[in-house]
């Protein structure tokens, strides 16, 4: 019991429940393990008993709480937050905003939103010092209703592109979703800095860093230096863009895979010789070192490990001694002026990234886009990448992120992404937390949270054991929730959790009442309370993007012709019998179509896929959902998932172009030429249309989010 309680102070789960009714013990070993990732010695009953004893006279002493929560209504008065502070009589308090105002005494009502320093002197001597974060009650929601594009952006190539989607892409698509048939925004994939060197992992959602973008998604002939090169370089630059189009053919003519490394390769070497031959203007220059200056250390940080990593590769564990710590790294790049070199190279694809991704989101809102971009935060990062490298504090060694057992899965996940140390992040005021939102919302409309769920609690795997071992580690979600709406509210945007799968009871209603939206997917949205049947579209939830399906389920076309079931038998990935899987899913798709039939969403009748597949989005817009989101493969028909979760080597994921329903790729122009994809976003805009009443729920969004009127803080320097 003893280590029970001890666990229970530091957040750490003792049983978990795998479904109603059923509670399993963790097994003492892995609360031991999880207990020293927290910097707690658990591994005797002395040492349990010393670390209890400890923890609750630091509590007796303490005067303040690392980090302190309030909540402001949107009139900017009243708010709720953590309970009174619990203080000594004559306890003097002073907080000092984030602006360097000055406020003395315990009547905090009026003071701003931001995140700002509370310090306590109590009269015995004491003090302490503490974060205060003010946030909005709400993130705020769309205007009006919006439906937008779902698209994973390496898939999507144009006859311009080196390989795989780009920058230039998503900035023409949205420009053409926008424009010509009235999209209010469309949705990528993370676009993180994967783990450099080859072979990398395709996956977007195992990166290297969050904090910033990775270069391969450049358009180089947009970077403006690209046009100034000389004749003396120029041979060598077509040769490249010689390169670069074969790249592509091989991928749009010749049935390869998209191949994350080799374009990588063509970008890099072309980078390369365009900053090198070119040197920017004034205007440029200044632009260049006002960036350096917003981004500060974190940028510096982020690219010394790449140029570190082109040195000793990508596992920095491995690295020389001197190497392992970011400060300790500074001198070793003063001292190599080849290194110093790199590192700038690397700060200033950074900056070309930045500007790229303005670009396509200044488009959006051009477009008449309602919301815009919508970029994704992957769940966490790769253990030995550039994040975990210049924030090594942060991060809890020797635990990986995953999945109790599930009913689909005994044996649990483990995602190999390290987790956050709860702790850490309170300590620091959220820094971290805060400078990743940050920076993700500096040219986002909206924010998706991949497992938003994370905010509240997370599945820690200690490392060599089974996914079966692990136990869950709960976070301040009170804290995580107000960083979150504070960093919204001040870029303008929208959050959009995937709160898919496995969720504790409370969390929904949590976010909710915070602004942020859930994500529904079509197939999953069944009366599993009452019938089991589907859910009637009436009973949707309101606050959701109703989607289809998702980048890790099969594409509509798949779902409707059991091509699904069949792909999974190939692959051996079923867990029962064929013909038992395939006629259960040939039943559960002929219940949907028969609730499409009943509300007239499918006068052509069942055996038509194009008009099935507008009758599923004719559904989605009969919910109440405020977006409403199509999956982009569904659009021409393609049946391949792009990811299929369980397989490795197996299948291609996140490696696939977009394709019309014979597999053959299709370019961004021949998808805008398409009379399929036309006719299901005729029918999407007008449903949005007639069914938005035109006036906004409390708290909405009224405009897109300008630099020129964004509420203070957007721009974040």
């Amino acid at each position: 019991m003893t280590l029970a309680r001890l666990a229970a102070r530091h957040g750490v789960a003792t049983v978990h429940s795998p479904s109603e009714g059923v509670t399993v013990p963790v097994p003492d070993a892995t609360v031991v393990a999880v207990l020293a990732a927290l910097g707690v010695d658990a591994a005797t009953p002395e040492a349990v008993a010393a670390a209890l004893d400890a923890a609750e006279r630091a509590d007796r002493e303490r005067l303040l709480p690392p980090t302190l929560v309030l909540h402001r209504e949107e009139d900017g008065t009243g708010g709720t937050g953590r309970p009174p502070l619990d203080l000594p009589p004559g306890t003097r308090l002073r907080v000092t905003t984030e602006d360097g105002a000055v406020v003395t005494g315990r009547d905090w009502s009026g003071l701003p939103l931001g995140v700002h320093t509370v310090e306590a002197q109590a009269p015995d001597g004491r003090a302490a010092t503490g974060t205060l974060i003010v946030s909005p009650a709400r993130v705020p929601g769309p205007g009006r209703r919006a439906y937008g594009l779902l698209v994973q952006l390496y898939s999507l190539l144009s006859t311009r592109s080196w390989g795989m989607g780009d920058l230039g892409d998503l900035r023409e698509l949205a420009t053409w979703a926008g424009r010509a048939h009235g999209a209010g925004f469309v949705q990528v994939n993370p676009l993180h800095a994967g783990v450099p060197g080859a072979p990398s992992d395709p996956s977007p959602y195992r990166p290297s860093s969050r904090r910033f973008p990775d270069p391969v998604h450049l358009r180089i002939e947009e970077v403006p230096e690209y046009a100034l090169v000389g004749p003396e370089r120029r041979e060598e630059l077509d040769r490249i863009l010689a390169e670069a189009a074969e790249l592509r053919e091989q991928v749009l003519d010749k049935g390869a895979l998209i191949d994350r490394d080799a374009v990588w390769e063509v970008k890099r070497r072309a980078l390369e010789l365009v900053l090198g031959a070119v040197e920017p203007g004034p205007g440029r220059r200044a632009d260049f070192h006002d960036f350096l200056a917003e981004r500060g250390r974190a940028l510096e940080d982020h690219a010394t490990y790449q140029a570190l990593a082109e040195r000793h590769g990508p596992h920095w564990r491995t690295w020389p001694e001197e190497l392992r710590a970011p400060r300790a790294a500074e001198a070793a790049v003063r001292a190599d002026p080849e290194l110093a070199a790199r590192v700038d190279f690397h700060c200033r694809l950074a900056w070309l990234t930045d500007r790229q991704l303005a670009d396509a989101a200044a488009a959006a809102r051009e477009a008449g886009m309602e919301i815009g971009i919508v970029h994704d935060l992957a769940v966490g990062v790769h253990p030995e990448g550039s994040d975990t490298w210049a924030q090594q504090e942060a991060f809890a060694a020797g635990m990986s992120v995953g999945a109790p057992p599930d009913a689909f899965n005994s044996r649990g996940q483990d995602w190999g992404l390290p987790p956050w140390r709860p702790d850490a992040l309170a300590a620091a005021g959220y820094a971290p937390y805060r400078g990743l939102l940050r920076e993700l919302l500096r040219h986002a409309g909206a924010l998706r949270i991949d497992h938003v769920m994370g905010l509240f609690r997370l599945w820690w795997v200690p490392e060599g054991r089974e996914p079966t071992e692990g136990t869950y580690v709960r976070y301040d979600a009170e804290a995580m929730l107000a960083v979150l709406v504070l960093e919204a509210h001040r870029a303008g945007a929208l959050v959009i959790g995937e709160d898919l799968g496995t969720v504790e009871p409370g969390v929904r209603e949590e976010l909710a009442r915070r602004g942020v939206f859930g994500t529904s997917v079509l197939w999953f949205e069944r009366d599993w309370e009452g019938t089991g049947r589907p859910l009637p579209a009436g009973e949707w939830r309101a606050e959701c993007v109703a989607t289809a399906t998702t980048h890790d389920l099969p594409s509509t076309a798949a779902r409707l012709s059991g091509e699904h079931i069949a792909l999974r038998h190939r692959l051996g990935l079923l867990s029962g019998d064929l013909e038992r899987e395939r006629a259960a899913d040939t039943a559960e798709t002929a219940e949907w179509l028969g609730v499409f039939e009943r509300k007239g969403l499918l006068p052509e009748g069942p055996g038509d896929e194009e008009a099935e597949i507008r009758a599923v989005h004719r559904f989605l817009l009969a919910t109440p959902a405020r977006m409403v989101g199509v999956w982009l493969p569904d659009t021409v028909g393609d049946r391949r998932p792009q990811n299929l979760p369980g397989t490795w080597d197996q299948y291609p994921n996140w490696r696939l172009p977009l394709a019309g329903p014979d597999g053959q790729p299709l370019t961004l122009e021949r998808l805008a030429a398409s009379p399929r994809a036309h006719g299901l976003l005729r029918e999407l805009r007008a449903g949005t249309e007639a069914s938005d009443a035109g006036t906004a729920p409390p708290g909405a969004r009224t405009a897109p989010p300008d630099a020129r009127t964004a509420p203070p803080g957007a721009r974040h320097v």
